[in-house]
């Protein structure tokens, strides 16, 4: 029935809670958790049949983006027209509003061998389970392959031969299932042991935010188990160096649509002793006026001392012995732990409307003259060993920069001036993240001024303006990507993308905000 009626019900999710919706968190919504198995790895909820203010602004996002009254009435017309083109026909008004609930969910409970989520199972609560029993009888005769009916565990269930998908009631909640192991597990979850009985869901889901019109709960740590543990090294020491331990991490994402933005609230247990946190929204506001994406972090020096450790231990195989790095360069006046230490904040920009004007940096502040005078230094020590390529800089900002075949037509520039320190490809780009006194900066648009204002009173930590952005898309993707040129007339609609990140204990929050024009 995957033809018909399940490729239905998934749509149902998100059509009913794209056109309607005024619920809180899934976990208050429902007892949906309750038929999802232990241990699954992705469960999704939201509101699927309510109105009120979410429906309103659901509804006025979708005409400002699509020109259209009502997303859900849309999704409902093309989710027909497509059945009737299987010769399958289907009346959503009459065949599946009138049983529809108020909540539905989605859950994952493994990955396959090619990595992707698998396992599923689509719940919705009903309100007539007679009325949804009738159809599924209706779409068991209508469907093409046929349809076989079994019973586990008391409860009756319908499989369709053809690709083995599973659709039944269990008590009051529809059930679509990927397969009859599936939709097994589901009765087992009802009337057993659930994902909504795990201390570790409850404790994440309660993090949702209020008023959203869906919840993700997402299993990090289960996921890099599924996945044979296959996170990256580099980027797992990453993580721990920073108080997570991403095998017992979760995270909750939040979706709350308003009239004029998108929202998508983020909340983490990074399993560490201490999150992450920050305020570098001051170095980001600097950032030159006409970047069209920019981001930026707290806490580099940290981050980088422990880097320079690793390497300083283990040495370049063939270039550097272990132990040397740090002892060597002290020899010379710079001293690596110290510079580590007193960097503080970091940021990177990118600007340019083509190809070849596009540029950027990375930005750096820090708290010691001693640190901007080494990187003069270091630019002397590179040419005196014969460095190919190194100049030094001449001009306020003191410096260098290489040249070779491999970096292409701009060197790559290292510089410092007063208490910042930028690294960039090409010149003109690198000084720009140098200019404190600019007459104006990226905290000067309007855009992100709205940004900031959209994100209360969580700081800012990357901003991307959307005119700018697309254009220069619009100048590097061919023309034969139709899809992306198809998506261009909406994406016009796109005013920024605003990011901002929090912490509290051992809970990390973010917040993602899409603004978009009238």
């Amino acid at each position: 029935m995957k033809k018909t009626f399940l490729s239905l019900v998934a749509l149902v999710i998100l059509t009913a809670t794209a056109a309607s919706g005024c619920g809180g968190g899934s976990s208050g919504g429902s007892d949906l958790a309750g038929l999802a198995s232990p241990g699954s790895l992705v469960f999704a909820e939201g509101t699927v049949q309510s109105e009120g203010e979410l429906k309103s602004d659901v509804d006025a996002l979708a005409n400002k983006i699509a020109g259209v009254d009502s997303l859900g009435g849309l999704i409902v017309s093309k989710l027909e027209e497509e059945a009737r083109e299987k010769e399958e026909p289907l009346d959503f008004a009459k065949e599946v509003e009138p049983w529809l609930g108020e909540r539905g969910a989605i859950s994952f409970s493994k990955l396959d061998g090619d990595g992707d989520l698998s396992g599923y199972g689509i719940l919705l609560e009903t309100t007539d389970p007679e009325a949804t029993q009738a159809t599924i009888d209706h779409q068991a005769k209508v469907n093409p392959d046929p349809v076989k009916e079994g019973t586990y565990r008391g409860v009756a269930y319908w499989t369709d031969t053809g690709d083995e998908t599973v659709v039944g009631l269990i008590g009051d909640t529809f059930v679509g299932a990927e397969d009859a192991r599936s939709f097994r597990a589901a009765v087992d979850a009802e009337q057993g042991e659930s994902l909504g009985d795990e201390s570790q869901f409850q404790d994440a889901i309660s993090a949702a935010s209020d008023g959203s019109l869906a919840d993700v709960y997402v299993d990090i740590g289960g996921l890099i188990e599924a996945s044979g543990d296959s996170i990256d090294p580099t980027a797992r020491e990453i993580l721990q160096n920073a108080g997570i331990d991403p095998s017992e991490a979760t995270a909750v994402a939040s979706l709350i649509p308003g009239s004029d933005q998108i929202e998508i609230d983020l909340s983490s247990d990074l399993g560490g002793e201490e999150a992450p946190s920050g305020d570098a929204s001051d170095l980001l506001a600097s950032m030159p006026a006409d970047s069209f994406a920019a981001l930026a972090t707290t806490g580099f020096g940290d981050q980088l001392k422990e880097a320079l450790d690793n390497l300083d231990a283990s040495g370049v195989p063939g270039e550097l012995p272990p132990n040397q790095l740090k002892s060597g360069l002290a020899q010379v006046g710079i001293d690596l732990d110290e510079v580590a230490s007193s960097l503080e904040d970091a940021a990177v920009f990118a600007r340019g409307t083509n190809e070849s004007n596009l540029g950027g940096a990375l930005v750096l502040t820090t708290s010691s003259d001693e640190t901007v005078q080494s990187i003069g230094r270091l630019g002397k020590i590179l040419r005196s060993a014969g460095f190919p390529g190194v100049t030094a800089l001449t001009g306020k900002a003191s410096g260098f920069s290489v040249r070779s075949e491999e970096l292409g037509h701009y060197p790559l520039v290292v510089a410092a001036e007063g208490k910042r320190i930028a690294v960039g490809y090409g010149l003109r780009q690198t000084l720009a993240g140098l200019e404190t006194s600019a007459e104006a900066t990226l905290g000067d648009s309007v855009a992100y001024k709205d940004a900031v204002t959209a994100l209360g009173s969580t700081p800012i930590g990357a901003f991307v303006a959307g005119p700018a952005a697309l254009g220069l898309a619009e100048s590097l993707v061919s023309r034969s990507e139709t899809g992306f040129w198809e998506a261009v007339p909406y994406l016009k609609k796109i005013d920024y993308v605003a990011i901002g990140s929090d912490a509290d204990g051992e809970t990390a929050t973010a917040k993602a905000i899409v603004g978009v024009e009238g």
